[in-house]
């Protein structure tokens, strides 16, 4: 079983919500924020990229970001730019992006859980970008960008769901990044919440879809608190964190492509052809349509490649593309032992399209770069339940769930 439970969101008007909510910060450069946050200044950009309000010379990790992430988020609210519900409780979150819908509840879920096991993870996390967050939740006194969560998809918060946006009208509806709807419902009958939070008590599993950086950092957070407030109950706002929670049934993986700067070698497609078998396609972009296939764009022309059988490996992670690559190109033929680390590899999100790959070639940034076919939820829940973790650089979701829309305060503070 999971618990989740209400709580009084801080969100912004309905009439202001559009100018508030920003990407997530971990999807957009400083230099990216900052030209966002120069032309809005209502932006959230402001208060989970903060230092986009300092000086240039600033690192992103001063402490001084923390501090203007606080008193902006303060002047937020001083402001009317956001507000605190007067009374606890849950939301729904619908995205539609190409005309595919998916929604979400919004709620706080348990620290108890993700120690336990019961909110599973799929991915390790670096320990510069998890300290920043950290400090960000400990600075701020609030959970400030949502933990994208996933479940096995359950007939009755289905039909709790559907009967509620069915009958209530969106208490937010607009347009925003890259063409995406998103429209926002709140929960407020005390009846429907309960009938909701009993149904995730039957429900034995939630698992990080996007966001192992917050939750991990969200949860550290939240034991520290205990250590400092050991009176505190066990219902304390900082024993919970903010999440949306979506069926794994509507969630859809974007390929997750990578470019790498190494020097080719004059025999370098023969070796390729070792373990694969290889199309040239020429200029035309290779979007892998299947499982076992990759694109390549060499020299200005792009490859198809499918996997010799005896390479596919085998096991619930050899088995995925990304570790077919790294096993079969990037390590032998490369050098890269450890894409997390390795300057020589980057990774660009499916959003972006093939274009950004051949540009990033082409602009003699990246020597050669690879298109992916992206995993599927059923390997993502596979890999959690086996315990095991995904390569990194894995997943890319879309949409993104926008920050903004939604704080938790941990009210210690």
């Amino acid at each position: 079983m999971v618990k989740i439970r209400a709580f009084k969101g801080i969100r912004p008007s309905a009439k202001e919500a559009v100018y508030v909510a920003s990407l997530p910060y971990d999807v957009l450069s400083t230099e990216e924020a900052r030209k966002l946050g120069v032309s809005n200044p209502m932006s959230f950009l402001h208060i989970d990229k903060a230092e986009i309000d300092l000086s240039a010379d600033v690192s992103p990790y001063d402490d001084s970001v923390y501090r203007k992430a606080t008193s902006n988020l303060a002047e937020f609210q001083e402001k009317g730019w956001l507000a605190k519900d007067a009374k606890p409780e849950l939301y729904l979150y619908q995205l539609v992006m190409n005309g595919r819908p998916q929604t979400g509840l919004v709620t706080c879920t348990a620290i108890d859980d993700y120690v336990s096991g019961a909110i599973k993870k799929h991915e390790l996390t670096r320990e510069e970008k998890e300290l920043d967050r950290i400090r960000h939740v400990d600075v701020t006194d609030a959970n400030t960008s949502p933990i994208f969560l996933t479940y096995r998809s359950d007939e009755l918060v289905n039909e709790v769901v559907d009967a509620w946006i069915g009958s209530h009208k969106p208490v937010y509806d607009f347009e925003s990044f890259h063409g995406v709807k998103h429209r926002i419902w709140t929960v407020d009958d005390a009846d429907v919440v309960r009938v909701l939070t009993e149904a995730f008590e039957a429900i034995p599993a939630l698992y990080i879809a996007d966001g192992h950086h917050r939750t991990e950092s969200a949860v550290k957070v939240g034991l520290k608190r205990r250590e400092e407030f050991p009176d505190a109950g066990a219902d304390a706002e900082f024993n919970f964190f903010l999440s949306v929670l979506f069926p794994q049934d509507q969630l859809e993986i974007l390929d997750y492509n990578r470019v790498v700067d190494v020097p080719i070698a004059a025999d370098f497609l023969d070796q390729v052809a070792l373990k694969f078998d290889i199309e040239k396609v020429g200029k035309e972009e290779y979007k892998p349509a299947a499982p076992n296939t990759f694109g390549m764009y060499l020299d200005g022309s792009w490859y198809g490649l499918k996997v010799k059988p005896e390479f596919a490996g085998d096991g619930v992670i050899a088995s995925l593309d990304v570790s077919i690559l790294a096993d079969q190109v990037l390590t032998p033929l490369f050098g890269i032992e450890d894409i997390r680390r390795d300057d020589r590899i980057n990774f660009v999100g499916g959003i972006r399209g093939l274009v950004e790959l051949e540009q990033l070639v082409d602009a003699g940034k990246y020597t050669i770069a690879f298109s992916m076919y992206p995993p599927t939820m059923d390997n993502l829940l596979d890999v959690a339940d086996a315990g095991e973790i995904m390569p990194p650089k894995s997943t890319w979701f879309e949409p993104k769930l926008l920050s903004g829309l939604f704080v938790h305060d941990l009210e210690s503070k």
